[in-house]
């Protein structure tokens, strides 16, 4: 057994100083403080993510609710209410 060293590059392991031949099977042993430091890495360099929150339309909701016909539109407002 002999040991090489490599990096992950996009998901894939590449091999540093070293050739294997084409479907040679490998075990990839990963140090915790290696693991730890490429996660913190890969978090500090990553984009900052852009949240939009929208806020529903009470108009377009009141609409759908007088087609129904639970809602009169104009003075009253809401069907069943004694004016």
């Amino acid at each position: 057994m002999k040991a090489y060293k490599g990096v992950v590059e996009n998901g894939v392991v590449v091999i540093v100083g070293g050739r294997l031949p084409e479907g040679t099977v490998v075990t990839v042993t990963v140090g915790e403080g290696e693991l730890l430091r490429a996660r913190i890495t890969n978090v500090l360099k990553r984009p900052r993510k852009v949240r939009v929150r929208l806020k529903p339309t009470p108009g377009l909701a009141m609409e759908g609710m007088a087609m129904e016909g639970l809602v009169q539109s104009g003075p009253g407002g809401i069907l069943g209410s004694d004016d």
